[in-house]
């Protein structure tokens, strides 16, 4: 795939998640969601902050939007209560497994 082509079926992703009924997320929320999902459990605040290189605060910031869409949830780590723990959500597998769909339906119009 040349570099363009690259660039334009990304585009093509992109623009079918703003036109259509999902969440919109930013980068950072989407490549902290792709991390909840995709790597293996536990999660922390901590952990996503260090893994990403970024502060606690962004983490908690693209938590608490990602939350409130139902996206992830948050509890407190009961063997260490400093910690808080990011879980999965019902919601949260439907929207990637959703967006993982947008993505080869893409591929495929632009591939077939």
């Amino acid at each position: 795939m040349r570099p363009d082509q690259a660039l334009r079926w990304w585009k093509e992703v992109c623009l079918s998640q703003v036109t259509d009924r999902h969440p919109d997320l930013t980068l950072r929320q989407m490549t902290i969601l792709l991390t909840i999902y995709l790597d293996p459990p536990p999660h922390t605040v901590r952990g996503l902050a260090a893994r990403l290189g970024v502060t606690k605060p962004v983490i908690t910031r693209a938590l608490d939007t990602m939350g409130a869409m139902g996206l992830v949830d948050r509890r407190r780590d009961e063997s260490d209560l400093r910690n808080v723990v990011i879980m999965r959500t019902v919601a949260g597998s439907l929207y990637l497994e959703q967006f993982a769909d947008t993505i080869l339906a893409v591929r495929q119009e632009l591939h077939p």
